[in-house]
């Protein structure tokens, strides 16, 4: 269990190193064009997700997600007993991964976010975000689970582009960057909506494939 933990605190830390760290080079090289920078951001995110998957899978299965792990212990994956040092481990990581992205630029660990991301279109956004993340995640794992990592990086790059919200599609990446006032940012007063969001996207897509893809243990 510490070995999973530590996994957990270590990829959710970098994830969150990755996500604002390339959002502040991304805004800082691209002269003002968003576009440019969001696409720099995008990549650097969907790349390093397939890399910390295949790090960190083999130990703790890499959640890095409190929604990923909570529909885990729903549909039996992991014990209830485990979740709460996931949970712990990954705000605790993703909040680590921020003041380590700020120490590199030059910045305050912690600092606000002004960077507003209010309004039913973004709400919405954050539940198909995570409702198409956990039906990839579900879809992936019990099917062909070697090729989940890099389903899930393709999935949250082009998720990036088609949510008005660029898909944070997780409840600790939401909490973490709430304390970054950078292009990666989102003001602490959205974090709520966008949590309620993704909590009900995910159990969304984890009810809809305990359905259209029923785990195996439970249906040999």
């Amino acid at each position: 269990m510490a070995r999973r933990i530590v996994s957990e605190f270590l990829g959710s830390a970098l994830l969150l190193a990755t996500v604002v760290g390339s959002g502040i080079m991304a805004d800082r090289l691209s002269g003002g064009i968003v576009a440019l920078a969001l696409l720099a951001n995008t990549i650097a995110t969907g790349a390093v997700l397939v890399a910390l998957l295949l790090t960190f899978g083999p130990i703790s299965g890499a959640h890095l997600n409190p929604v990923v792990t909570v529909c885990d212990a729903l549909v039996g994956g992991i014990g209830w007993r485990e979740v709460p040092g996931y949970l712990v481990a990954q705000v605790s990581g993703a909040f680590a991964g921020v003041a380590t992205a700020h120490a590199m630029f030059g910045l305050p660990a912690y600092v606000a976010s002004t960077h507003i991301r209010s309004g039913p279109a973004q709400i919405f956004s954050e539940f198909v975000a995570t409702f198409g993340l956990l039906a990839v995640v579900w879809g992936c794992s019990r099917a062909r689970p070697s090729a989940t990592p890099f389903a899930v990086g393709a999935y949250i790059t082009a998720a990036y582009w088609f949510t008005a919200s660029t898909s944070f599609a997780n409840p600790a990446v939401t909490l973490a960057r709430a304390a970054s006032n950078t292009f990666a940012g989102i003001r602490p007063e959205d974090v709520g909506w966008f949590i309620a969001a993704q909590c009900a996207g995910a159990l969304a897509a984890t009810g809809l494939f305990q359905w259209l893809q029923p785990a195996k243990s439970k249906n040999s």
